[in-house]
Order: structure tokens, then sequence, then C-alpha cells
């Protein structure tokens, strides 16, 4: 199927660095023979994973010839969080200009994209309960009510952020 791109999402779910046997050694195995086609490939394949927690991944995934690089993607910024509210708008067939964009912006400071898409999502069915159209009052109070995860574990995402300068490349 090369050339082709091979994407693992949260790949410290499938390779953890925890020593359970549960499994009869099967995941050390997979994961060795992982480890050896990462490296001994002859086809155009190009490998892409995600990760929550780096930490959890196993070292030996980090090596030059496996992944040559991790990058570090943060908190979206201002206008990108514009972009995400614009589109998590347009995809619920809702009218972007109709919502004073820069104080949704303002008020989802701190929030993924994942959390500003449930806010948009939470505030359309509030509307529905209403029996009203979204509007920018029901989405900012759908965000208040929504405690992203960079204040629940904000000093998780500030012991990352330091790393991250430190050793990854960021996407900006």
């Amino acid at each position: 199927m090369a050339p082709t791109v091979l994407w693992i999402d949260e790949i410290e779910k499938s390779f953890t660095t925890s020593s359970s046997d549960s499994d009869g050694g099967l995941s050390h195995r997979l994961f060795g023979s992982f480890l050896t086609w990462m490296q001994e490939k002859s086809q155009d394949v190009f490998v892409v994973a995600t990760a929550n927690d780096i930490s959890q991944v196993p070292p030996e995934l980090f090596r030059k010839g496996r992944f040559d690089e991790v990058f570090f993607v943060d908190l979206p910024n201002p206008p990108e969080r514009g972009f995400i509210l614009q589109d998590h708008l347009l995809q619920r067939k809702q009218v972007p200009q109709q919502f004073d964009l820069p104080a949704l912006i303002e008020a989802t400071e701190g929030f993924s994209g994942a959390e500003i898409e449930q806010s948009v999502i939470s505030s359309l069915y509030r509307a529905l309960q209403l029996n009203q159209p979204l509007d920018t009052a029901l989405l900012v109070q759908a965000v208040k009510y929504t405690i992203p995860l960079s204040v629940a574990r904000r000093e998780e995402v500030q012991r990352l952020r330091a790393i991250a300068q430190e050793r990854f490349v960021s996407v900006r």
C-alpha cells in the first residue's frame, strides 16, 4: 500500500512502560516487533503518533530512525480558537458572523479544541431546551460551566509545557 501514512492515536495506550505480564508477554513481543519494523522498514511509510501522556511512551520509540522528531502541540491561541469556533459553528449549521467571536475567543482561553467543540454542542442543547436560537450568551454560559483541563489539571499542563520548551519542537 506504500506510499502511505500510518497514524497511531494515543500510542501510550498501546505501548505502555508498565511491566504487566497479564498477557503472557504478548504486548512485549508486539512492541519488539513494531520497533524492529520501524527501524528496518523499506517501504515508504510515514509513521505519525499522538500521545496525551508522553511519559508513558517507552523511550525506545524516540530513537532517531524510528520517530525522528517529537512535536509539542499546545492549547490553541486566540486566532486558532477563532477558527475552531467558526468551524464547529459551521458544522452545526450556525452562522459564525451572528456571534460575538472576540468575546467567545476570550471566554475560551485555556480551552482545547475538544472543549470548545463540547461547549458549542452543550449550548445547542440548551438552545433547543429553551426553544430559542443559539446566541453568544448561551455559548458563553456553556463555556462558563466547563472547567477545562488547563484549569482542572493546571500543574500537569504547566509541567508538560516546561518540559516541552526544553525537549520538543513547537508546532508554532
